[in-house]
């Protein structure tokens, strides 16, 4: 019988990357400049989630997830643990989603 008859099969990933690739986190945090005043307290929140779903869907592009179907809830929110911000809501999960299928 030949040896590659007897090898089990790899299990099925959900990264289309041939081995698991090492987050790199940053040296230094990104000095962070004011954001401008008097804007309404919508605006505010939008932006800020704008900027962390932008950081996770990068962060999940590093580590080999390049689909948004790849990209469930989960696996969002343990990226996000991973680079140390809080857990996305479901709405900035929603827009991790979008962010990599428009990018395409």
């Amino acid at each position: 019988m030949p040896a590659a008859a007897l090898k089990p099969k790899p299990l099925p990933v959900q990264s289309t990357a041939k081995r698991p690739v090492l987050l790199e986190l940053p040296c230094a945090p990104v000095e962070k400049s004011p954001l401008p005043p008097g804007r309404p307290r919508e605006w505010y929140i939008t932006h800020n989630r704008r900027l962390k779903a932008m950081r996770l869907a990068i962060a999940l592009l590093d580590s080999g997830v390049y689909h948004p179907s790849q990209a469930r809830d989960d696996t969002i929110r343990g990226a996000a643990e991973l680079i140390g911000v809080h857990p996305p809501s479901d709405t900035t999960c929603h827009m991790v989603r979008a962010l990599m299928r428009y990018s395409r």
